[in-house]
């Protein structure tokens, strides 16, 4: 496997946890921008049904997550004392109090929507649809050739304890993800970029990423000593080394959601009115 052809180009793994983040980005503008360009760049993408199973395995867990903050929003009751009941500031709280409920029930109405209708009421679902669907040399689907040959190397890499693999894994897809992706820079003279932010594929260190030392070994061994992989926790990065343009704003909105991780800081693009109704609450103060 290890072919001294020339480098030309890069292709590039995006992992089940980074397609998650579109439904955390908090603008959705921002959000769809990037599936745009997936979208436009998905013959430089590495594929597998795996990566579709898991997104669409854990994609209403994601929107339930946003289901909880839109709940969180305005539901705490005023305890007023009665001297001050009548006031005209409690009055007005109260009245943006209704405001809220009433927006919160339109929110509610469209993830149910989402959940139920992905397929007309969910951009995210829709776009990564059409990528997945599309015929692709690098697609690893059910109906691929090499899927059995993959997935048998993906099994005695397993049970040797091979990384990519965290220790609570009982299952062989990252082992079929790696093993695609060192069957497609092998199949072609590109250099490779897998997105992720899974540390069984390598470590995350301030802004940078390093993957694996065996992983690093394995891939030179295998495929070429000048082919390049690269590891990041960045869509955007990636998309600067396959030259699509990134605006300030896409990186910053991306930033945002590595450095707020945990599931209770996401929102399913409903951030901007929520920021409204925060102004507003904040115009309404008992100080008023």
């Amino acid at each position: 496997m290890g072919g001294k052809r020339k480098n030309s180009g890069y292709l590039v793994f995006i992992d089940t946890n980074i397609l998650l983040d579109f439904y955390r980005i908090r603008k959705s503008d921002i959000s769809l921008k990037y599936l745009e360009e997936i979208e436009n760049n998905k013959d430089k993408l590495i594929l597998t049904s795996q990566v579709e199973m898991e997104f669409r395995k854990n994609r209403q867990v994601v929107i339930l997550e946003a289901f909880g903050e839109v709940n969180k929003i305005g539901t705490g009751s005023i305890g007023v004392p009665t001297i001050l009941f009548d006031a005209k500031p409690v009055d007005m709280i109260k009245k943006a109090q209704k405001k809220i409920s009433q927006q919160q029930k339109k929110i509610k109405d469209r993830i149910n929507n989402i959940l139920e209708n992905p397929g007309t009421q969910d951009k995210v679902f829709q776009t990564l649809q059409r990528v997945f669907k599309a015929k692709s040399t690098f697609y690893l689907d059910r109906e691929n050739d090499a899927r059995s040959t993959i997935k048998d190397l993906a099994s005695k890499r397993f049970l040797l304890g091979y990384p990519p693999r965290k220790k609570t894994d009982n299952t062989i897809g990252d082992a079929i993800n790696w093993e695609w992706i060192i069957h497609c820079a092998s199949a072609s003279d590109k250099n490779i970029i897998i997105v992720t932010r899974d540390t069984d594929y390598g470590v995350f260190h301030n802004d940078d990423a390093y993957l694996n030392d065996w992983l690093q070994i394995e891939f030179k061994e295998r495929i070429s000593q000048q082919r390049k992989i690269v590891l990041t926790d960045k869509l955007s990065k990636a998309f600067e080394l396959i030259n699509i343009p990134v605006t300030q704003e896409m990186k910053d909105e991306e930033q945002k959601v590595i450095d707020n991780p945990s599931p209770r800081t996401f929102k399913l693009h409903i951030d901007e009115w929520l920021r409204e109704l925060e102004l507003e609450k904040k115009n309404l103060s008992i100080d008023q």
